[in-house]
């Protein structure tokens, strides 16, 4: 697979649902129905008085269709990556 850069992927998923092939840091190999799409994202409360985390320029963070909840991978991880149509 093509190694594609954390900007690309964001934008890919932000525009729809992927379909993407990793290995897991256990070595199991995971396949997940991911996106960033607004419309599939649950609402999330702003936290007062927290400090934001720094994001890890390596790892990724998606919506789980399947799961109805949040995940990460880390990017170098990806098997395939394809736009569901």
């Amino acid at each position: 697979m093509k190694k594609m850069t954390k900007t690309t992927l964001k934008n890919k998923l932000s525009k729809g649902i992927a379909t993407v092939t990793f290995t897991k840091k256990d070595g199991t190999k995971r396949v997940m129905k991911a996106t960033l799409l607004p419309e599939h994202l649950p609402v999330v409360e702003a936290r007062v008085n927290t400090t934001p985390r720094k994001e890890n320029p390596d790892v990724l963070a998606v919506f789980d269709m399947e799961k109805k909840a949040f995940r990460s991978f880390r990017i170098d991880s990806i098997q395939s990556f394809e736009m569901d149509s």
